[in-house]
């Protein structure tokens, strides 16, 4: 079985700042990590390749130095890794970030199967990976909570909603966005982490892409734009207060009150 998963590296800390331009976060000299909400998505696919057998593939879009979350997917053990990495990415919102990195997938294998997490914990938009199927055209299911059987011709998942649990069977080739709960991610091997670093990986840019038209990618792909960006108001006055619960409520009040005022 040939699997996909897609991943992305964020901010390590929720502190940052942005371009009052364009609205993109700025992530210069911003510690970088490996997306949570993706290591349980790279797992599912290493236990399905462990299951059915196959391959696993790692597409990430980003700078150079986003090859650091391939090359840790290298060390729990995926097989090739594909950056997409161009200038005219650059800025993308979720419209652009979906059309780039289906563009990337289309351009390397028919895969079976394409995993993506839940969200990002910069973005917490959760809209990629259904986008990604949408503009593929194939079958997607969210919040796949268990993998419960993998057949040939197609898996069976189950699918946690808001109030019930629902067993759902999908054809191939599909898309499946999956739960941070579903299994907890194994730790690298000091085997794979040493070959991880001369284990080399292919990066994509836009002439890689059947469609090389820069207009439908990056912030001028995108259909958000963003009209002001201001950061929140920030104090540093701090206060303990150590009273019986009428009298603390009585002092939460007025500072409320002033506030207010």
């Amino acid at each position: 079985m040939k699997i996909a998963v897609c991943v992305k590296q964020v901010p390590a800390y929720s502190d940052g700042t942005m371009d009052p331009k364009t609205g993109v976060m700025l992530r210069s000299g911003l510690e970088s990590i490996l997306n949570v909400y993706d290591l349980p998505a790279i797992e599912t696919a290493l236990r399905i390749k462990e299951e059915v057998g196959g391959t696993v593939d790692i597409f990430t879009m980003g700078p150079p130095k986003a090859s650091a979350v391939i090359k840790e997917a290298y060390a729990m053990g995926a097989d090739e890794g594909y950056l997409l990495s161009d200038r005219s990415f650059s800025g993308a919102d979720v419209l652009a970030t979906s059309y780039t990195l289906m563009q990337g997938i289309k351009s390397t294998k028919d895969y079976d199967l394409i995993l993506c997490g839940k969200q990002t914990t910069d973005g917490d938009t959760a809209q990629v990976s259904g986008a990604i199927a949408k503009w593929l055209n194939v079958p997607h299911v969210n919040w796949v909570n268990k993998i419960i059987d993998v057949q040939k011709d197609s898996i069976t998942v189950s699918q946690r909603m808001e109030e019930e649990i629902v067993i759902v069977k999908v054809p191939y080739p599909c898309l499946l966005s999956v739960e941070r709960s579903i299994f907890i991610p194994r730790m690298p091997s000091l085997k794979l982490k040493i070959a991880a670093r001369k284990k080399e990986m292919k990066v994509l840019s836009l002439t890689h892409m059947e469609d090389e038209n820069e207009n439908n990618y990056g912030l001028a792909g995108s259909a958000t734009k963003v009209e002001k960006i201001f950061p929140p108001t920030r104090t540093k006055q701090q206060e303990i207060i150590e009273k019986d619960s009428k009298e603390a409520a009585r002092s939460i009040l007025e500072v409320i009150n002033k506030i207010n005022k």
